[in-house]
């Protein structure tokens, strides 16, 4: 009896080169959430949850399209945040992506995804299986605690547009990463959302 989480990152978005925070997924992102789909349509689904921003709707929609019978729930849970700020054990290297966020979206994020764990990361009886289809610190995020890293290490993880990381627990084991930024299913041509060395 094992308890499944597939974590998806939404698929790229069109007005993502513009410095956009939101829109509709581009021709490319369609695409990627298409053959995501493809690659979650054989599971025993139980529930299909996602970011509410359009990009990740979406992505939802996409594998509402072939997986029909499953519903998908909107979650302000996943929204896009930041979860913490520079803390003493933080890399002088990231105190630049922290010039740009103010200390209120910090706690908001901080907030939000301690209720995110609170409320995913709980054992449930019986073989479950569920995909998040959020963003990529939000995913970062579950993957740290996972881990059990510290704090600051969920800027060293990073998922491309529709990636699949996979985490599992099995009643009094903890959670387990079983896979992460799974791109088998995505041509070379649609591996994007990542520096282009970690895409090969």
């Amino acid at each position: 009896m094992t308890h499944y989480i597939y974590l998806v990152r939404h698929g790229e978005h069109q007005d993502a080169e513009h410095g956009l925070a939101d829109g509709p997924l581009s021709a490319r992102g369609r695409r990627q959430a298409e053959l995501i789909a493809d690659r979650l349509s054989g599971l025993p689904l139980d529930a299909v949850w996602h970011s509410p921003l359009l990009r990740a709707n979406e992505t939802a929609r996409a594998i509402a399209e072939r997986i029909p019978a499953v519903e998908m729930q909107a979650s302000a849970l996943l929204f896009d945040c930041v979860p913490t700020g520079m803390t003493e054990e933080t890399p002088a290297a990231f105190e630049p992506f922290f010039g740009a966020v103010t200390e209120a979206e910090i706690e908001a994020g901080r907030a939000q995804m301690a209720d995110a764990v609170s409320e995913f990361l709980v054992r449930k009886p019986g073989d479950v299986h569920e995909v998040l289809i959020t963003h990529n610190f939000v995913i970062s995020w579950f993957l740290r605690e996972v881990l059990e890293a510290p704090d600051w290490r969920w800027m060293t993880i990073n998922q491309a547009h529709c990636g699949l990381s996979v985490i599992a627990q099995k009643p009094g084991r903890p959670w387990t990463l079983v896979s992460h930024n799974d791109l088998g299913h995505l041509p070379f041509e649609l591996r994007t959302g990542m520096p282009d060395p970690l895409t090969v």
